[in-house]
């Protein structure tokens, strides 16, 4: 598993330039030199907290967004890995270039559950695009969190938002 991390201060980025390599390094691959000429996009609605009885109580997630290369050829690039509020706001940038990822292999950004700031409607875009025909990429997320001994977990399946496809 490879955890993307979230943009920060110019200052705090410098810090964390070589864990950001290390992290990556088991997932990703050299940025292919040929013609990005296939791309995509993908909206994944998620949920940091959810409401319940009438809005008086709510219950916070953490939510963890899981990015599968499903071609056993060709790199997968990703572009953008934008988290946006209910209110439509992008909240964190997780990428500050783009980053390519070996085939069947997976990164993803975990949100934990003390990180509420994207609230009832929170959601994710991710860009991606490839050097040639590609199987269209996995995006899912699970939301996992508790009320008192009650736990719960449920999925969201990315819906794509640009259909694959030459540019």
């Amino acid at each position: 598993m490879i955890w993307l991390l979230p943009m920060q201060t110019p200052a705090a980025q410098a810090q964390s330039a070589v864990r950001i390599e290390q992290t990556f390094s088991g997932s990703l691959t050299a940025m292919p030199s040929e013609n990005l000429g296939v791309s995509g996009a993908f909206y994944i609605p998620v949920y940091s907290s959810v409401a319940m009885s009438q809005g008086k109580l709510r219950a916070d997630f953490s939510v963890t967004l899981s990015i599968h290369n499903a071609s056993e050829t060709r790199p997968l690039v990703l572009r953008r890995v934008a988290y946006f509020d209910t209110g439509g706001k992008m909240v964190e940038n997780y990428l500050k270039a783009p980053v390519a990822l070996k085939p069947f292999s997976t990164v993803e950004v975990f949100v934990p559950a003390t990180d509420v700031r994207g609230g009832t409607g929170a959601n994710f875009v991710v860009d991606w695009a490839a050097a040639g025909e590609i199987a269209e990429p996995v995006v899912e997320a699970l939301m996992f969190g508790g009320i008192g001994s009650g736990h719960y977990a449920f999925v969201s399946q990315g819906r794509p938002i640009k259909v694959g496809g030459k540019n």
